[in-house]
């Protein structure tokens, strides 16, 4: 079966990502690609970091000592790999050999104070400054903006649905104009804002956004829709292409499960993660 429509149309990789002998899945809450196209899959499980070449050939495992409650996934320019624990309430920073170099937050332990880093953390993002995002969103409704090297600059949102406001900051990604987009998931909108925290515009009528992905080499959009949908735009927000159709299904490119992770990597194949059963990864190989 294909999905999409025109150069954004897709086949199904059935089976791809085959895990070693007696390990197992749960929930896939993310998915990033690094800069050598290699598969890095974050879930809820014994390996909550796995990674696979683009053939779905698995390479190995990173964090068992670290990681616990998968959440988001970020990977920079460098192949830093930054890991979003929401139940941990830190954010974790690994570098291209699996060592860890930087933590935010601390293991375990939620914020004294409403408002404050962390509570319930979900996603981070970089701006080209270097900048770190962090949408912190489930006990709290809140962004926080850090130093590249992990020192609190800004914090904004409350809880609510006017601008600025957040009913679950679910993730952030920053474009290539340095806007940062946080998908605030249950106003089923996405918000955009600058560096500053200043309120620019908001996408509504979402179904439930859970993470977004910038083309590197197009001005295009996709969005992990948690009610059984991915939808390609423009950056302008002209809908080129969707599909999933906002149902419950098990056939091979539907959704079974809710789309919560999305990437694309340089050959333009897209991979979606799905939470709500174990295992639930997809791989959309781009048809040229």
């Amino acid at each position: 079966m294909i999905f999409g429509s025109g150069q954004y149309t897709y086949k199904v990789a059935a089976g791809w990502g085959k895990l070693p002998a007696g390990w197992r899945w749960g929930w896939i809450p993310a998915v990033a690609c690094d800069s050598q196209d290699r598969v890095y899959v974050y879930s809820r499980s014994e390996h909550a970091l796995v990674i696979f070449d683009r053939e779905g050939h698995f390479l190995a495992s990173w964090g068992e000592e670290i990681l616990r409650d998968a959440h988001g996934i970020y990977i920079d320019p460098e192949d830093n790999v930054y890991c979003t624990e929401h139940s941990a309430h830190c954010v974790y920073k690994f570098n291209r050999h699996g060592e860890l170099v930087m933590k935010l937050g601390t293991p375990g332990k939620p914020a004294e104070q409403d408002g404050d880093p962390f509570n319930q953390p979900t996603d981070l993002a970089i701006a080209s400054t270097g900048e770190l995002f962090v949408s912190d969103g489930y006990g709290n409704a809140r962004m926080h903006k850090f130093s590249p090297d992990g020192e609190l600059l800004l914090s904004w949102g409350e809880r609510g649905n006017g601008p600025g406001q957040f009913a679950l900051p679910h993730s952030v990604r920053v474009d290539e104009y340095d806007r940062v987009w946080v998908c605030d998931r249950e106003n089923r909108r996405i918000q955009i804002f600058d560096t500053d925290g200043n309120f620019l515009t908001e996408w509504t009528g979402l179904q439930r956004p859970a993470t977004i992905f910038f083309d590197p080499n197009e001005d295009v959009v996709y969005v992990a829709e948690l009610d059984y949908q991915v939808s390609i735009y423009t950056l302008d927000g002209k809908l080129i292409t969707r599909w999933g159709g906002g149902r419950e299904s098990d056939e091979p490119g539907e959704f079974l499960a809710c789309p919560h992770g999305i990437w694309v990597d340089s050959h333009g194949d897209l991979y979606v993660s799905e939470v709500g059963v174990d295992g639930r990864l997809q791989k959309f190989v781009h048809r040229t």
